[in-house]
């Protein structure tokens, strides 16, 4: 259940990689991207840290490229499905970048964004479908969403995930 833009099942651990939507936008999409900490390494607390501005650079040599990005998503989909949210869904978070889906740009300004712990080509495990199907369906009856799209369908070309690992077919 959404209660003040909240998702009732996820751990809240706010991110002040936000700001307000435009006036009078409505939620209509739906954006799944991937993430992984160190690259290709699962299961810490790196995405929280750097979601946080809070990533300890000196954990590894990776970290000193991404030390002045400021990003967010609303939701994180650990590998064993646990669920974080990171930015209230009536907020604006920084997921998206330069983006435009059905010719309307800045999908910031109309979508939520679901990071699931994982790469393109690694495939993503069970219980992260069964979390993600849990949470659109929870959204879909919230807001008025319209499409769920991959971050590569609104910044192709720049964009490829959730990847080729990604089976658009597991979910609801």
């Amino acid at each position: 259940m959404v209660i003040n833009h909240q998702l009732d099942i996820a751990v809240q651990i706010p991110s002040e990689n936000f700001n307000q939507r435009p006036p009078n936008s409505e939620i209509t999409l739906i954006v799944i991207h991937n993430i992984s900490l160190p690259p290709s390494e699962f299961n810490n607390d790196y995405i929280e840290d750097f979601f946080t501005n809070n990533l300890d650079t000196s954990k590894h040599t990776y970290f000193e490229t991404i030390k002045n990005v400021k990003v967010s998503a609303h939701l994180l989909i650990k590998r064993d499905g646990s669920i974080i949210q990171f930015v209230d869904f009536d907020k604006r978070a920084w997921h998206a970048g330069e983006s435009v889906y059905n010719n309307n740009p800045d999908c910031n300004n109309y979508s939520i964004g679901i990071e699931l712990e994982g790469t393109d080509h690694i495939s993503y495990e069970t219980q992260q479908y069964h979390s993600l199907n849990n949470v659109l369906s929870i959204l879909k009856n919230h807001y008025p969403i319209g499409n769920v799209v991959g971050h590569s369908d609104i910044a192709p070309g720049r964009k490829t995930d959730p990847g080729d690992a990604f089976i658009w077919s597991k979910i609801t």
